[in-house]
């Protein structure tokens, strides 16, 4: 099965341009096992795959790699620009395969191999990031709200779970049902990491804080599009990526990063889960370990 937008159709000049992009030499062999003629892509990650490696891509879940077949599939506009952003196969594994090792036990996939031998390396690769090596903390800030039907008065924290397993947590705000902390947590993030978690709270003086809602944030949009862009003091602003919204996360709408004044920054917005309702805004913004 393909997967189909739903954003919209893609304007002809736009359905040309990925045409092209497909037509150039680096793309004519698959990202990941180097087989010929591939028409399948990762549209947020933005690279060209082949069939078999397709159904690994598949297999990890929209929030990691949307598959998307080239020739059959209704692309929109946007996923279109996410595929030029990239620039192809070459710039893609640049990134993602920056740092394999040059004794790697297990030889990248070649276009005879086996659905467990793909579904290995493309998991490094993409999902453990283990040959991307970035050296970065994550600042989080901005203001959450929070939606209650409760009467009672709320004393209510916020705090951060890196992948790391380091956290953060903001300061109580005291009798508020929509509070907003206006405060900067920072964060480091491991060679290998994983999704940044987010929990809101009740605070309690008496007993044990009661959780009021929580959400899961993927960093690989930012973190991909930071390294691939290189210095962002050297940059005018522009958009470096995006995390796109899809039934696997908690986004409310497209989350796209942005180089803004030499910083590089993403504002995101989520629907906070295990609630009735409540929503959290905030932006993430890049700061390597040597500034």
């Amino acid at each position: 099965m393909s997967y189909s937008s739903g954003h919209g159709k893609a304007s002809p000049e736009k359905l040309r341009k990925l045409k092209d992009l497909l037509l150039k030499s680096d793309n004519r062999i698959c990202a990941d096992c180097g087989a010929l003629d591939p028409k399948w892509a990762s549209s947020n990650i933005g690279v060209f795959i082949c069939l078999k490696c397709s159904g690994v891509h598949r297999s990890l879940g929209t929030h990691i790699s949307k598959v998307m077949s080239v020739t059959l599939d209704e692309w929109s506009d946007e996923q279109i620009d996410s595929m030029l952003e990239v620039g192809g196969n070459s710039y893609a594994n640049s990134i993602y395969e920056a740092f394999l090792p040059a004794g790697y036990s297990k030889p990248k996939p070649n276009p005879n191999s086996t659905y467990d031998e793909r579904a290995e390396f493309i998991r490094s690769k993409y999902e453990l990031q283990e040959f991307l090596k970035p050296s970065l903390r994550i600042v989080s800030s901005k203001s959450s709200h929070l939606s209650s039907d409760s009467g009672k008065d709320k004393h209510s924290s916020s705090s951060l779970n890196s992948p790391a397993n380091a956290k953060a947590q903001t300061s109580v705000i005291k009798s508020n049902l929509n509070p907003v902390w206006n405060e900067e947590l920072n964060l480091s993030v491991p060679e290998s990491y994983g999704a940044l978690k987010v929990q809101v709270f009740d605070h309690d003086v008496i007993s044990s804080d009661d959780i009021m809602g929580e959400a899961e944030v993927d960093l690989q949009p930012m973190i991909a599009g930071a390294m691939a862009f290189g210095d962002p003091d050297l940059l005018a602003d522009m958009q470096i990526g995006k995390w796109l919204k899809s039934d696997d996360n908690a986004l409310i709408n497209d989350s796209p990063v942005n180089i803004i004044d030499g910083k590089v920054k993403q504002e995101v917005s989520l629907r906070l889960q295990r609630v009735e309702c409540g929503e959290l805004d905030m932006e993430l913004q890049w700061i390597p370990l040597s500034q």
